[in-house]
């Protein structure tokens, strides 16, 4: 059955995993993975622009990324503005809104400028809301609300919302659907408060290799799925 014709996710959450590897399996570096992984964007935002997905994520640059050599991290940022910079025209046509979450006081202006250039570029856009998560983590986004959080609100319901408005997905709608490429099987300190309830789907194809089919198949995965919510 065509998708269109079923329940077709909200929110789709990917962490896009498995460049090194691709790379390395082909005799290459790193970076030349991540060079390559342009395409399975670009197809995964196509495809849930046509679905009519609403919130796509993407685990762009991690907290921890950091901690990989240097060479590495100065050429993931760049290629990550690169990839800004040229796609930016393309999104427009598209509708996409561009929406960025995470900690971006450890780029440069410069890099800081290139994602609220794209933000502001496409802040009247009403399409497919695509959230970068860049220099993100779950643990950071949820300590970052508790240093926030004022209040002696004992009513869990309450206090759940006042929690969740600091959070920096304020306004986005919890991912229904975390998908993760390259054969690991771990969230690895992405969305950590809004994936209590979402189905995961774990492939073992690299993300330079992931394509709008892979993207299908993994939301008639979700479609075949009951969601009980700790119910019956």
């Amino acid at each position: 059955m065509n998708n269109q014709f079923r329940k077709i996710p909200n929110h789709i959450a990917i962490i896009m995993d498995g460049n090194g590897r691709w790379a390395k399996a082909k005799g290459k570096d790193r970076i030349y993975g991540h060079n390559n992984a342009k395409k399975a964007i670009r197809e995964s935002i196509e495809l849930c622009g046509e679905l009519g997905v609403k919130y796509l994520s993407l685990f762009t640059f991690s907290t921890e990324n950091w901690n990989r050599p240097s060479l590495e991290t100065k050429a993931l940022i760049k290629l990550i503005e690169k990839v800004m910079s040229n796609e930016l025209n393309e999104l427009i046509k598209k509708n996409v809104k561009i929406k960025v979450i995470g900690d971006l006081s450890r780029f440069s202006l410069t890099t800081k400028n290139t994602f609220l250039d794209g933000i502001k570029k496409t802040i009247n856009n009403n399409g497919l809301n695509l959230v970068l998560a860049i220099n993100y983590s779950g643990k950071w986004d949820i300590i970052n609300a508790v240093k926030k959080i004022k209040t002696r609100e004992k009513d869990y319901e309450k206090l759940k919302t006042k929690f969740e408005s600091y959070l920096s997905t304020n306004d986005i709608p919890d991912p229904e659907l975390v998908i993760r490429s390259g054969g690991e099987k771990r969230i690895s300190n992405f969305y950590l408060w809004q994936a209590a309830y979402s189905e995961f789907i774990f492939t073992d194809i690299f993300w330079p290799d992931f394509r709008k089919k892979n993207l299908n198949n993994a939301i008639f995965e979700f479609q075949k799925r009951k969601r009980r919510f700790g119910g019956l």
